[in-house]
């Protein structure tokens, strides 16, 4: 039996705002929630090659779980209990490698306004270079728009990762002093703002040299 529970109604809103955005991004996404220390995990696949995550207190059985994205909306926002059917798993469907717990460093805090003005501008000129499929080229979303350095590390972001923070909402009010932080390990980088976060793996990073 399966079994999704979220005590707070406000988080449980807030979880149905990120499904719906996931879904919105990629019809066909998969969320895996898992159970960890206390707080519940959601974490989608989106159509930019970038995770999204969001926590939240509350627990599940079993503890780690993958179901459609479709589903799970529905039940969240169809029950409005704090105890749900989240859905049927699809647990072999998930192919996603999700990054560590432990060894992050704190590399920056970079302004929300900043992220999105370079989202902006790389919505713009993806426009005029679509795809056959009318998605963005692979080589512009692996553009690197903005360096940031801090702990030893020399960490460049894919535009690829802006247009997921984007696109999940996951930036409040991006003309205030809101900022976004960005961590890193050896092979992951990880974009932290108010409503969520974006992770991608990436090659091993460098220390600078001094």
């Amino acid at each position: 039996m399966t079994e999704l529970c979220i005590p707070d109604p406000v988080e449980r809103a807030d979880l149905g705002v990120f499904l719906a955005r996931a879904v919105r991004l990629n019809s066909a996404a998969l969320v895996r929630l898992r159970a960890v220390s206390g707080r519940l995990q959601a974490w989608a696949d989106t159509p930019f090659d970038a995770l999204v995550t969001r926590s939240m207190r509350g627990s599940l059985r079993p503890g780690d779980l993958t179901i459609k994205g479709t589903d799970l909306l529905a039940s969240v926002a169809a029950a409005g209990d704090t105890v749900v059917d989240p859905g049927r798993p699809q647990d072999v469907l998930w192919r996603c490698a999700l990054p560590p717990e432990r060894g992050w460093r704190a590399v920056d805090q970079v302004p929300a306004e900043v992220f999105a003005d370079l989202a902006g501008q790389g919505a713009a000129v993806a426009k005029t270079n679509a795809g056959p499929h009318g998605r963005p080229p692979s080589d512009l979303l692996d553009q690197k728009v903005i360096t940031v350095s801090g702990a030893g590390l020399d960490v460049g972001v894919p535009l690829r990762c802006l247009f997921a923070l984007s696109g999940m909402g996951f930036v409040g009010n991006p003309t205030s002093a809101e900022r976004v932080r960005v961590w890193a390990t050896d092979s992951w980088l990880r974009l932290d703002a108010r409503y969520g976060a974006v992770l991608r793996c990436r090659p091993a990073l460098l220390p600078l040299l001094v």
